[in-house]
């Protein structure tokens, strides 16, 4: 009998204020974030039962501890693939917490993976790679890969350690700043600071520290100085993800990318800009023209996600309880998807499941019954209201040999994830992608 769980009676009205204090203005945008069916999603909000791993994934993307909030609704088996005994739970009205056992099944693979979580596989070097460097004063990291390749699982994976060390740690989404505030950088810098303050939990003070005559690159870097830096005895990691969110606001990014980089140099001189320890993360290649000497982009520890290798896709076998040892079925799964991170967790959630054979995923994958529908329904989402992306696309999904495209076409192409680019060209991201969006 599958885990089943609903929401607490008394906890309706949390969830429901939850939704848009995440950012999800209805539903249905909440459906089509997590890939599940918008009655499923109005089941869970009204209190109705879902099965346990949707319960728990819907409650992560709310920022809701699911074990506060779940009430058991029928019996539930904890499968054996997982446990080394089956484990039964009576029904029950009380809180699930005390139930459940620990998270050792596998969840819809969206969004990063949660620590301690036994499907996530280490980014081998990269993960000691960065310790290291931002045990260094004044350090700065560069993270580059397309869309869901592992950048927050592995940033997630970063900041704990940084936090293990007793290091401060903020971590700024360039994504979710409004438009209104990317088209003024005063806006922009005092909303960075004004964020860095409060996961400091410090009062933001902005006023104090901010001259109209000075300009706002200076004020902004006088109040990382004088008062975010002053206050704190230990480093401060600070990652800004999504940065390639700015490049479509170049004159925003003309002025942010190297006001980075002069943080980056002031360690070099003034010994309190050495506790700053500057994490970017981006999608994409860099399309806005910076001089040498002022870009962030050209310094510091550059890292590269790369796709899974063979080795790495029966490694993540193991974990989910497949035994793919001997290469054959990890081989026919990288043909269709080339070690895509998020696709082969994907099909290894499906794999694990018994909801589908591997015979029926590779025969099934780029229609609208395969279980790759909703990932490549938020493609086609984004391809239909950029027509110049979907027709760039097209050309290299149809052409026979690798294809030369507009650099900013590919660039937001390769962020997606869709094509991988060799030299100045362009060739598709995999076999999937060729398939669905070839015309």
């Amino acid at each position: 009998m599958p885990r089943s769980l609903r929401v607490q009676e008394n906890c309706i009205e949390r969830v429901k204020l939850a939704l848009n204090r995440n950012g999800f203005p209805s539903q249905r945008s909440l459906a089509e974030d997590v890939g599940f069916a918008l009655a499923t999603v109005n089941k869970f909000l009204t209190g109705k039962a879902v099965d346990y791993t949707t319960f728990e994934e819907l409650c992560r993307k709310l920022e809701l501890d699911w074990r506060e909030i779940s009430t058991l609704d029928v019996a539930v088996r904890s499968p054996q693939i997982f446990q080394p005994e089956s484990v039964w739970v009576s029904q029950n009205t009380g809180s699930a917490k005390d139930f459940l056992p620990p998270d050792t099944s596998p969840r819809y693979p969206n969004g990063a993976v949660p620590l301690g979580s036994p499907f996530y596989l280490e980014r081998i070097p990269f993960e000691a790679q960065i310790d290291r460097e931002i045990s260094k004063p004044g350090a700065l990291v560069r993270i580059k890969a397309p869309r869901e390749m592992g950048k927050t699982s592995l940033l997630l994976r970063v900041l704990a350690s940084a936090q293990s060390l007793g290091y401060h740690t903020v971590s700024l989404n360039l994504a979710q700043v409004d438009e209104s505030i990317l088209s003024d950088l005063d806006r922009f810098l005092r909303c960075i600071c004004t964020n860095v303050a409060r996961q400091l939990q410090l009062k933001p003070r902005i006023d104090e520290y901010w001259d109209e005559d000075l300009g706002s690159k200076i004020s902004c870097t006088d109040y990382f100085q004088h008062y975010l830096l002053a206050k704190i005895s230990t480093p401060l990691v600070l990652v800004f993800d999504e940065l390639n969110h700015i490049f479509e606001h170049p004159q925003i990014a003309h002025d942010f990318l190297p006001l980075l980089r002069s943080w980056y140099e002031e360690a070099k001189i003034l010994p309190i800009w050495q506790k700053l320890r500057l994490i970017v993360v981006h999608s994409t290649e860099i399309y806005i023209p910076l001089q040498l000497n002022q870009s962030p982009f050209n310094v510091g520890l550059p890292i590269q996600l790369d796709t899974f290798s063979l080795a790495e896709v029966q490694q993540l076998a193991r974990c989910y309880g497949l035994d793919w040892d001997d290469g054959t079925e990890a081989g026919q799964l990288m043909e269709l998807v080339g070690g895509h991170p998020a696709l082969v967790n994907i099909a290894f959630y499906h794999l694990s499941r018994g909801d589908i054979t591997l015979g029926e995923l590779l025969q099934t994958a780029a229609t609208a019954t395969g279980i790759y529908h909703h990932h490549l329904q938020r493609h086609w989402v984004t391809l239909t209201e950029q027509p110049e992306l979907a027709q760039a696309l097209d050309r290299v999904m149809s052409a026979t040999s690798p294809l030369v495209l507009a650099p900013i076409l590919a660039y937001k192409l390769s962020s997606l994830g869709l094509i991988d680019r060799v030299g100045d060209t362009a060739i598709p991201g995999c076999e999937l992608y060729q398939q669905a969006f070839k015309s």
